[in-house]
């Protein structure tokens, strides 16, 4: 099997995206992959610091292994936003694929620092085991909460998008394998609508830099800006608020029908079944298909 920067590089040929999607329950990686596995297209799965403490962080390494190597299936781990080396250091020693060290509030020679290490370190890991782990940094701010919003995150503006120039320096500081740059795009969904993304910023970043660039915040994002947005330069889209707000409806829908109801497995089928048919959706968009 090929491994997940061959499948970025190839996403990137094709003009197409790897869709990522975050779980915190074993009935959010059943719906995701159920998806993945009827399209035939490669998939990552997320989990942030708070998702990994109530999953396991062993656990949920060993689950999307079993199911890599049961089926041999193109599905990936992604320690999202994860805000410490020792955080990420110890994803990476349970054998997540990659990691994104988000290091945005501090000051900007910090976070290089910060980022380098975790990038060297994945580097010494990745010789000692055999393995090809990747880092990912984030620059800019687009907000950090994955929720439903009243309003575009506060610290949100044109003013904290990420510059080419500033992506080129940092990235060449740190030797990140991908960025995940600020371009319109924001954490959580905003009731009235998401902003649009500025398409522009996306190709002067992908010429500036060369690296592979991850879209953060794709829940709420218009079908026709993740359209352009891939052709500018975007391998990988995250989504996260959008499954967990089918989760909820439709957890809530059965339990409302079903109020005598207690067998889990028939309580949490429905939710299971909601979030496959976003994410199905997602990849077929993100995938061409």
């Amino acid at each position: 099997m090929k491994t997940l920067r061959e499948y970025i590089k190839e996403a990137s040929l094709k003009s197409i995206a790897i869709g990522h999607f975050n779980i915190s329950n074993i009935e959010a990686l059943h719906g995701i992959y159920n998806a993945a596995k009827k399209l035939n297209v490669p998939v990552i799965i997320g989990v942030s610091e708070g998702e990994e403490e109530f999953i396991g962080k062993n656990e949920v390494a060993s689950l999307v292994k079993t199911i890599r190597e049961k089926d041999n299936f193109p599905i990936f781990l992604n320690a999202d936003h994860h805000y410490s080396f020792d955080s990420v250091k110890n994803a990476l020693e349970a054998g997540y694929d990659s990691a994104i060290i988000d290091a945005v509030k501090l000051p900007l020679e910090e976070n290089i620092i910060l980022t380098k290490k975790c990038v060297e370190y994945a580097l010494e890991l990745g010789k000692k085991e055999g393995r090809d782990i990747l880092i990912e940094a984030e620059l800019g701010f687009i907000g950090q909460s994955s929720r439903l919003l009243d309003a575009i995150p506060e610290g949100v503006s044109e003013a904290t998008m990420t510059k080419p120039e500033d992506a080129k320096h940092f990235i060449e500081q740190t030797n990140i394998d991908l960025l995940a740059p600020s371009v319109g795009n924001i954490h959580g969904m905003v009731k009235g609508g998401n902003p649009r993304l500025d398409i522009q910023r996306i190709k002067e970043i992908k010429e500036t830099c060369g690296v592979p660039l991850v879209l953060h915040g794709g829940s709420g994002i218009a079908d026709i800006d993740f359209k352009e947005a891939i052709k500018a330069g975007i391998s990988i889209i995250h989504i996260n608020t959008e499954i967990r707000v089918a989760y909820k409806e439709a957890l809530e829908k059965y339990l409302k029908e079903n109020p005598n109801e207690v067998a889990p497995y028939k309580i949490l089928k429905p939710a299971v079944e909601a979030i496959e048919e976003v994410v199905y959706n997602r990849l077929k968009l993100f995938n061409n298909l």
